[in-house]
């Protein structure tokens, strides 16, 4: 048996009268209810019963079955209003930031851009490549526009679709022109990054990174195309300073300013503390601020990550270049050499990186390196010399496999870790060596002297 408190329930119902509160039965139907506030209000009709979300009362349907309790609000109308629907563009609004899900569509809008202007270029038809060049170019200016959610990452990838635009408008084929192309191309995404760190689009750190690469690219690809040399002098240049690049490019990101410290001694200067004289040895308190810690290395890590990103975009794009225009026996040794030692020094440099993004970059650029010399020997001139690759790929994987499982430790111990920066330095001194005859400087003064 149900109480009497249970066998009622108290509304309160708002109409085109006013409020009215009323205690139903429980049994009672939204009709009952309805005719009773009709009768009470002096309203002409029997109004129709909705909840206040807009949910309209079925009226073969008890109160209580219908999820009626004491205390709610009822609405009487003279037509049935439903919630009002919400479209996609008001939920894409309403979503939260995702900005992790934004920097993978970036960065392959960045990568679809790049097909297209590529695509492009290559189409012998001037109207598809005039349109294409305007869409690339005004979604790149659309992108370093403030305002807008996702403001960073569509800043980020905005100099990529001016690079592409500039690609497919002046692209001709040719490889002596190649190199005019490339550094067109960088100053292009050079400028849009450049208007977009002046608009303040949020990406400080990336446009810098976007404004360095695109200003190198330029001169190395703009001084080979005035000064008349080959081209391959522009791609050694380009893969040696990438890989000197993920050596230095972490100096530039722990840059700490002087504000970001606080110095309490020198703060604590009162009435009372100025009386104490200070003892001679006491260490002094720094106190770092939560939130500029938090700013300084969201800073550095934007700038480690953006670095790693034009290491890897580089040398995949300068390896392939340089070992297809050495066609030189004793060129063709210095560019392989180069690849072979570049992408082993990116591969060491890396485990020095905390950040595991811009390691995994680095693991990248070095992979890919190594996987162009690869198809190059398997494909290109000299294939004979495939298996000797093979093997001592084969032998240098043991080798580090036995080490590793030795040691337990592999890279982590210290021992390792002096081997691997000697390594490193080795690799980099080596590239410096085959950069030299890659260029074609060591051919050069051979055959000025013989």
């Amino acid at each position: 048996m149900s109480s009497p408190a249970d066998a009622t329930i108290a509304v309160s119902v708002h109409g085109p009268a006013g409020v009215l509160d009323l205690v139903v039965p429980a049994g009672a139907t939204s009709v009952d209810v309805a005719r009773e506030y009709a009768q009470q209000a002096d309203v002409s009709g029997i109004p129709l019963l909705q909840t206040a979300l807009g949910e309209r009362l079925n009226a073969s349907v008890a109160l209580a079955d219908a999820g009626v309790q004491s205390g709610d609000v009822l609405v009487a109308t003279t037509g049935v209003h439903r919630p009002r629907k919400v479209t996609l563009l008001e939920k894409a609004k309403n979503a939260p930031e995702t900005p992790a899900l934004a920097s993978m569509i970036a960065a392959v809008a960045a990568g679809v851009a790049v097909l297209a202007g590529w695509y492009a270029a290559r189409l012998g038809e001037d109207t598809v490549r005039t349109v294409a060049v305007g869409l690339l170019l005004g979604c790149s200016l659309l992108g370093v526009l403030p305002g807008g959610r996702h403001l960073r990452q569509r800043a980020a990838a905005a100099p990529a679709f001016a690079a592409a635009a500039a690609l497919a408008a002046i692209y001709e084929p040719g490889a002596h022109l190649l190199p005019a192309v490339v550094g067109s191309t960088a100053i292009a995404a050079a400028v849009v990054a450049g208007i977009g760190r002046a608009l303040g689009s949020g990406a400080d750190e990336v446009a810098t990174v976007w404004i360095a690469t695109g200003l190198t690219v330029f001169a190395c690809c703009g001084a080979t195309a005035l000064l008349g040399w080959d081209a391959r002098v522009a791609w050694t240049l380009l893969l040696f300073l990438a890989m000197m690049a993920a050596r230095f490019a972490p100096s530039l990101a722990i840059d700490v300013p002087d504000e970001a410290l606080l110095d309490l001694e020198r703060l604590a200067v009162t009435a009372w503390s100025a009386r104490d004289s200070q003892r001679k040895g006491k260490r002094g308190r720094i106190v770092v601020a939560g939130e500029a810690m938090e700013r300084l290395v969201g800073r550095a890590s934007r700038t480690v990550t953006a670095s790693a990103v034009a290491v890897l975009v580089v040398t995949a794009t300068a390896a392939p270049l340089l070992l297809q225009r050495a066609t030189i026996d004793l060129d063709r040794i210095g560019a392989r050499c180069l690849v072979l030692f570049a992408g082993l020094s990116l591969l060491l440099a890396a485990r020095s990186y905390r950040h595991a993004a811009a390691r995994n970059l680095l693991r990248l650029a070095g992979l890919s390196a190594l996987a162009w010399l690869a198809a190059f020997l398997a494909a290109g001139p000299g294939a004979d010399q495939l298996d000797t690759f093979f093997w001592c790929a084969i032998g240098l994987g043991v080798v580090a496999l036995a080490a590793a499982v030795a040691t337990g430790r592999g890279w982590r111990s210290v021992w390792w870790s002096r081997r691997a920066e000697v390594a490193e330095s080795l690799c980099g001194s080596l590239a410096f060596a085959a950069a030299v005859v890659a260029a074609g400087v060591f051919r050069r003064l051979w055959e000025l002297t013989s």
